[in-house]
């Protein structure tokens, strides 16, 4: 039986999620091996996610301040799902590597667009007791969707598909997350104001209010940490390097599985994670996620070309990955109230994005120049750096 909190908007949502996840796994899993194909290498593939994560966090900003502003979220959270799907898809169609690089950018806006709208609606449907499970449950749907896809991709690159075939099969679970998000999920009407207020002349400024001083400090601490925070698209590289020069195909398939099970970590972490905020203070749970990304940067410079090393960073990233996109939502939602929610959210994932920006380029242009230690020891460091601001929040009680 399922729990009082998971109501059929949380299903839509959660249904959503993985679907989408599914089609864009299955995407990028084969998108490095479609890059070389046509001629590139480590740093196309920073630059593309550069590019993509920009528009990501512009898209993110977009959506969060539509959702300030309309009363209506669904509409606009439904339409960001079908400017991915098409995005998406539309990448088989083509072979020169701008349009690759344009169209993944224009899947990553309508997957950024949609995020707030999507993230106020499941904090508004379960209410501040289950931000943190209500968070981890959407997570953990989207890594299964992202153990799916990979699992899908793998399946059809041993049967044989062509990569753009690959591209075009994502499509359909795409498709259904669009149907997903418009079929079952409602907008919550705001809750009526008491009398007294209701009595008082509207103040057009209450809607512009400031953000606490708390938030921002927070997502300063977000931004800084993000910097040290790469793609996890570099696993599928790492991977395939460490795997050596054997079959092709074979090589894939592994490099993809590998891939398929850090995200079912994330997908078995991300509840427990968020049920642990829930139970006890969110930001001291998160800041352990970051200090374990600290160690999975380490872990990726010492040992990224050693399969076992590797694997051993692919389990951490799989937790601290799930931590960190559990809570950072379940804290914000927390601080924020409801009339600023959406727009706080967006201002989260653009301040996330651009650290994975620069993080996603700084990596892939150092692997390109053979430089491994250096292109992990180096976020690692810049990640310190956002442990050591959000564990001096958590210690001053600036946050809780």
């Amino acid at each position: 039986m399922l729990a009082p909190w998971v109501t059929r908007t949380v299903v839509g949502i959660v249904l959503a999620t993985f679907f989408s996840d599914v089609g864009h796994e299955m995407v990028t899993a084969v998108l490095p091996l479609y890059l070389a194909s046509v001629g590139l290498g480590p740093a196309a593939l920073g630059v593309m996610e550069g590019a993509a994560d920009l528009a990501f966090s512009l898209s993110k900003l977009a959506g969060g301040a539509v959702g300030h502003r309309v009363q209506r979220k669904r509409p606009w959270m439904g339409a960001g799902y079908l400017v991915t799907t098409l995005g998406t898809g539309l990448i088989a169609l083509v072979r020169l590597a701008p349009a690759v690089i344009a169209l993944r950018t224009v899947a990553w806006f309508g997957r950024g667009f949609r995020s707030p709208l999507r993230d106020f609606m499941l904090a508004d449907e379960v209410g501040p007791t289950h931000f943190g499970r209500a968070y981890g449950f959407e997570r953990s749907a989207d890594m299964i969707g992202a153990v799916v896809g990979p699992l899908l991709a793998a399946l059809l690159v041993w049967s044989g598909a062509s990569l753009g075939a690959i591209i075009l099969w994502s499509v359909a679970p795409s498709a259904l997350s669009v149907a997903s998000a418009l079929l079952f999920t409602r907008d919550r009407a705001a809750p009526p104001a008491p009398a007294e207020a209701a009595a008082a002349p509207a103040d057009p400024a209450a809607h512009r209010a400031a953000f606490p001083r708390a938030y921002w400090l927070f997502v300063g601490g977000v931004l800084l940490f993000g910097l040290g925070d790469f793609s996890r698209t570099f696993l599928i590289v790492l991977a395939a390097r460490a795997l050596g020069g054997g079959e092709l195909g074979a090589v894939l398939t592994t490099a993809v599985l590998l891939y398929a099970g850090h995200n079912l970590v994330s997908a078995l972490a991300a509840y427990p994670a968020g049920k642990l905020g829930d139970a006890g203070e969110k930001p001291r749970v998160l800041v352990a996620g970051y200090a374990l990304g600290v160690v999975t940067n380490v872990t990726l410079a010492l040992g990224s070309a050693s399969l076992p090393w590797l694997v051993l960073a692919i389990v951490l990233s799989g937790i601290y990955i799930a931590i960190e996109e559990t809570l950072e939502k379940a804290v914000v939602a927390q601080l924020l109230p409801r009339e600023q929610r959406s727009l706080g959210l967006g201002v989260l994932a653009s301040a996330n994005a651009l650290g994975d920006l620069g993080s996603s380029l700084t990596v892939g242009l150092l692997l390109a120049a053979g430089r491994p230690t250096l292109a992990f020891l180096l976020p690692a460091a810049v990640g310190g750096l956002g442990v050591a601001w959000m564990a001096a929040l958590v210690a001053r009680r600036a946050i809780r």
